[in-house]
């Protein structure tokens, strides 16, 4: 890759998605509210969600702290696709035959519907049918390969092998699904939102839920203190903003990946491409008015824990020019997902003890299929009671075999982070240059601090709000990340992600303790 060619990477990232659909003009909350249901999120789990139960003759109120579709949805791959990796022989050792075909089964059923509601309104959203493939270029995990064609041929799903993919790699082995596609993620939904928006549905951005209160109704408290109380309320967050109940801080981890788009003076073959090792590669077609575009993903790692962020996106550019000529790349950006334990999303009953509060999350790196899927079984758990998929992805399974170990990995390292920062060494007089940022002590404390290419300093408290740990700075993303539980603050201190509600400040300090003993998190 030339040195031309990377100084692309200069320009701040920017998705695609985003910036080829305009920005949403959807009012802030001013006032108090009271609806049947409550949607906290608006990416396509709440958007989808709201659109399936404003059939059913209920009151409903969608609610985003920013703009909606411009989370996880606005920086996705954009695959519509059952395969997940090789997950369906894992699952199926793991959870039996019956749940893994009930993951099967609404993983499918949500690319029809995906593909029913595009033709019912007639959306335009750049929607592609392409098989999806995953293949490995390692002789050690041919067998796994070959195990997971058969299990998951054996749960209805239309896949074959092969040992060629159309690029100059010398694959091992490989699995060709049929019957997948591909889309503009905000082509499809922002329709979707005006649709629902018509028919009464009230959707509310820029309104940030800070707190939730049981009771015989459910109140959401907004930042700015404004009340909403509803009989049921889905939490489609991403990450969950309420979490001492159900502990969904010890049973979710958050990762980064990244996406290069690609100008090649190839024709992009067709398909859709993944790798079934680390470090991963994921590639596809994208049609746009400036020509054909090459999206090239990967290079996962634990956010906030990476180191010089912006080397992925080089390490994205190298693989692409082994593949493609490549010409220029006009769009970059990176995504956050939240991961399970055992690799299932989290979709259905918050907690034991209520029927009223749902949840939808931890859908790894597969949100466009999952989302449709959420959307079905909360909507059917609302309306019926009950859902044909509900076991799988129940929040309360207890069959999650084989994440014990995971879970005290991912613990044991959210446990050196809250304390890392307490005891690590802090330079003093640090002098800081325009675009760079660095932690230092001042009056005793710890902060951070950022010099913007104008010269001004951006000070913050680099301890997390939502339960302490010592935030790094992402050098690709400026932005402050955490280590434990994802959240992601900008240079200013705002909210980029959650799950904190809380933004960052010179002054405002985290006292781990007493937020655990206090709930407050």
């Amino acid at each position: 890759m030339n040195n031309v060619l990377y100084k692309t990477f200069e320009k701040p990232p920017q998705s695609y998605w985003l910036a080829s659909t305009a920005s949403t003009g959807y009012p802030s909350l001013d006032g108090n509210v009271s609806v049947d249901i409550a949607i906290v999120g608006a990416g396509i789990t709440g958007i989808l969600c709201a659109y399936l139960l404003h059939k059913e003759n209920l009151s409903i109120a969608v609610i985003d702290a920013g703009k909606i579709l411009n989370g996880t949805t606005g920086h996705t791959t954009a695959k519509i696709t059952s395969q997940h990796g090789l997950i369906y022989d894992k699952l199926k050792n793991q959870m039996g035959a019956e749940l893994a075909k009930q993951y099967a089964d609404a993983n499918e059923e949500a690319i029809k519907q995906i593909k029913d509601i595009i033709d019912l309104h007639k959306i335009d959203c750049d929607y592609s049918p392409q098989p999806a493939y995953i293949y490995t270029e390692n002789e050690e995990t041919v067998q796994k390969i070959e195990d997971e064609l058969r299990t998951a041929s054996g749960l209805g799903i239309k896949a074959s092998y092969t040992e060629e993919i159309p690029f100059p790699l010398k694959i091992k082995a490989g699995i060709k699904f049929d019957g997948q596609a591909q889309f503009h993620p905000r082509r499809f939904l922002l329709p979707v939102a005006e649709i629902i928006s018509n028919a009464g549905v009230k959707i509310y951005e820029n309104t940030r839920i800070v707190d939730l209160e049981e009771g015989k109704r459910i109140t959401l408290t907004t930042l700015q203190g404004q009340k909403i109380t509803a009989e049921k309320v889905i939490i489609a967050s991403h990450y969950p903003f309420y979490n001492k109940p159900g502990m969904y801080f010890s049973r979710l981890y958050t990762e980064r990946a990244y996406i290069i788009a690609v100008r090649a003076k190839e024709k992009y073959p067709g398909g859709m491409y993944i790798n079934a090792e680390e470090p991963s590669r994921s590639l596809r077609g994208l049609d746009t008015g400036e020509g054909n575009l090459i999206l090239v993903a990967g290079e996962n790692h634990k956010t906030g824990q990476g180191t010089d962020m912006a080397r992925h996106y080089y390490k994205l550019a190298d693989f692409a020019a082994k593949l493609f000529t490549v010409e220029d790349i006009p769009y970059r950006w990176s995504t956050q997902d939240c991961m399970t334990l055992d690799g299932i999303p989290y979709v259905g009953y918050y907690k034991q003890d209520s029927r009223n509060i749902l949840v939808a999350t931890g859908f790894q790196k597969w949100g466009m299929t999952n989302g449709m899927a959420a959307a079905n079984i909360l909507r059917d758990l609302i309306v019926k009671g009950s859902s044909p998929w509900q076991d799988v992805y129940s929040p309360l399974r207890k069959n999650i075999l084989g994440s014990a170990k995971t879970f005290v990995v991912e613990n044991l390292d959210v446990a050196k982070h809250l304390i890392s920062g307490k005891i690590s060494p802090v330079p003093e007089n640090v002098e800081i240059k325009r675009g760079e940022a660095k932690v230092f002590e001042h009056n005793g404390e710890r902060v951070g601090a950022y010099r913007d290419e104008n010269g001004k300093l951006f000070v913050v408290n680099t301890t997390c709000t939502h339960m302490g740990c010592e935030l790094n700075w992402n050098s690709a993303e400026k932005s402050w990340d955490c280590p434990c539980h994802g959240s992601r603050f900008s240079y200013t201190g705002d909210i980029i992600d959650g799950p904190a509600v809380m933004p960052l400040s010179p002054e405002n300090d985290v006292n781990t303790i007493e937020k655990i003993i206090k709930d407050e998190f």
